[in-house]
């Protein structure tokens, strides 16, 4: 798999920046795309999981800020309030919400 090791790299620090994502883990990415050596499975799952929720994403009406919506591809973890098969990704609390429990979960949503 060939990939742009430079807008890979940016990609990553900005991340790493956000404090999203572990920090060692990164920092591993990081030192093999610089070295041109191959990633592993995992750690190309790991980069693909991340940046998939953070890239181009919708958002819903009331809670433009928090709440990106899950991709078909995405893998849909339970919801942290019913267990139900989760629809929406908060970054504000890092965790997975349905459509019922998406707003009004954290109290910093206004």
């Amino acid at each position: 798999m060939n990939i742009d090791s430079e807008k890979t790299l940016e990609i990553i620090e900005r991340m790493k920046l956000a404090k999203i994502g572990e920090y060692d883990k990164w920092e591993s990415i990081i030192k093999k795309i610089q070295n041109e050596e191959t990633l592993n499975l995992a750690e190309l799952e790991y980069y693909s999981r991340l940046t998939r929720i953070y890239k181009n994403s919708t958002v819903t009406n009331r809670s433009k800020i928090y709440h990106t919506k899950l991709s078909e591809q995405d893998e849909k973890p339970p919801c942290k309030e019913c267990g139900e098969d989760s629809l929406y990704y908060c970054n504000m609390n890092d965790e997975y919400y349905c459509t019922i429990h998406v707003v009004g979960h954290d109290e910093n949503e206004i």
